[in-house]
């Protein structure tokens, strides 16, 4: 926990100010004349839809980005802007959590503490290394059950996200003053979320800051004392989280997609076609049903879809008439080619579908890459793009469409809107719910009650067992959170 503050004289001095700063990539300008100061204490939230210029904003603050207008300064200090102040933002108490997960997977928890731990006394290192990321998991995630001696490539991905965020929170040579948290509740379930949100806020009431990116407007206004909106690269609002109301917050950010949907049963259909899927555990679904997997995470649901992928498709070869495809959640791991471009990332899935005589259909590929870019709003301007060019939530479009754009007749999606704008889901579900129209099914995994709501019918995960099906009406956050915990025998 953060102990001391600076101050000159009597007054309080903002941990970070930026004066004008602003980032360029050649003529696409990523950040312009943003001002903002950060005090101790405060929570900082920081919305805006994909590609607006969040994790531009926030790899200046932690040095990771020169601006290249404008300045920075740390502490008050004379205003800077050049290769140093990654270090400079390092002693000034400065941490961060990327959406994408910066872990060292061949490296247990313990070694991946101790690689920000520059200063680490080297006697008995591992030992202080795991008591310390222990003492901090402990703190944000009560019951978290991770052993600081795992490898990080063996854990699930809710579990790499709580070993990034509680190092962040670790104590080192230099306390933590300013945690930049990116997306931190996107691969959590609900209850380990509320675990975060409730250590943010006792963080901040014990001097420390946050800034806190997130689409879930809910955490936005749980946990943000001052709100900041970002739209093409600029702060358009920047004001105290209680004069924000959740419309207005979104009509800030802007729309970019239609407003209008809602679920009920203009949304649902009750007539499906016959049985498509069963699995060994009861899992099932029909023709043109949306099927959701909901429960705690790490509960055995990302299992049951890789069993079920994994059975369909075959392990050496790809298929002209593929029976299943499958969106992945951890992208880094599972979805993107890092060296490859957005097109051909895009278009991975169709290239035998469109291929002749073993060569690709150029023009097809082209084709499908464009009706795609425009369909689901990929922000880019040229579509030959290294992937990692774009941003986490249009990394996750790229890998929604390529799906999308194949012809299988089953869509496995694993947590698949991690880090997508609410815009943008929205957009998604009209997608989803015009293709199972259409006859296609979908199994959805998702880690947000909103997008399991979206579900014909929904398995509540247990213990690796189906606990509960909820059909309907019966689908609703309180039916799926009562089935996710042992329940007390009748008549207890």
């Amino acid at each position: 926990m953060v102990e001391n503050q600076n101050v000159i004289g009597t007054e309080e001095v903002p941990i970070i100010t930026l004066g004008d700063a602003g980032v360029s990539f050649g003529p696409v300008q990523a950040l312009k004349d943003a001002r903002l100061s950060i005090m101790a204490g405060e929570c900082i939230g920081v919305v805006g839809h994909n590609g607006a210029g969040k994790s531009t904003l926030v790899n200046v603050i932690n040095g990771r980005l020169t601006p290249t207008s404008g300045d920075v300064s740390y502490d008050g200090a004379q205003s800077v802007a050049d290769f140093r102040n990654a270090q400079r933002a390092r002693e000034s108490g400065i941490r961060s959590v990327f959406q994408e997960l910066s872990l060292c997977p061949n490296l247990t928890v313990l070694e991946n503490y101790r690689i920000p731990y520059r200063n680490m006394p080297i006697k008995g290192w591992r030992k202080n290394a795991a008591s310390a990321v222990l003492a901090s998991l402990d703190a944000v995630f009560p019951d978290h059950g991770i052993d600081p001696y795992s490898v990080v490539a063996d854990l699930p991905i809710a579990d790499r996200q709580m070993v990034e965020i509680a190092i962040a929170f670790a104590r080192r040579d230099i306390d933590a003053r300013l945690v930049i948290l990116d997306e931190p509740t996107s691969s959590l379930d609900g209850a380990i979320a509320d675990q975060l949100l409730a250590y943010i806020k006792k963080f901040c009431a014990s001097g420390g800051s946050i800034i806190f990116i997130s689409h879930m407007m809910g955490e936005i206004f749980d946990v943000a004392s001052r709100i900041v909106v970002l739209k093409d690269g600029t702060i358009i609002e920047n004001d105290a989280a209680q004069n924000f109301t959740r419309d207005g917050l979104v009509d800030a950010m802007g729309h970019v997609a239609p407003d209008d949907h809602t679920r009920g049963a203009d949304t649902k259909r009750r007539d499906f076609g016959d049985e498509v899927l069963r699995m060994e555990n009861g899992l099932n679904a029909c023709q043109g049903e949306v099927v959701g997997l909901a429960g705690l995470a790490g509960h055995g649901q990302a299992e049951a879809l890789a069993k079920c992928f994994l059975e369909r498709t075959s392990d050496w070869s790809a298929s002209r008439n593929p029976a299943v495809v499958f969106v992945a959640g951890d992208r880094s791991r599972d979805g993107v080619m890092p060296l490859w471009s957005i097109m051909r990332n895009l278009t991975l899935q169709t290239l035998v579908e469109f291929s002749r005589t073993f060569l690709v259909d150029r023009k097809a590929e082209q084709n499908i890459a464009r009706t795609w870019h425009e369909k689901i709003g990929i922000k880019t301007d040229d579509l030959n793009n290294p992937i990692l060019s774009l941003s986490g939530g249009n990394q996750q479009k790229v890998l929604f469409s390529r799906a999308l754009a194949s012809s299988a007749p089953i869509v496995i999606m694993d947590d698949p809107m991690r880090g997508v704008d609410v815009g943008t889901k929205k957009e998604v579900y009209r997608m989803i719910r015009s293709e199972a129209e259409k006859g296609r099914t979908f199994l959805w995994y998702s880690t947000e009650t909103d997008e399991i709501l979206e579900c014909d019918r929904v398995f509540v995960f247990r213990d690796s067992e189906i606990a509960a099906e909820l059909k309907g009406d019966e689908i609703t956050e309180e039916n799926m959170l009562r089935a996710s915990f042992e329940m007390q025998e009748a008549g207890e």
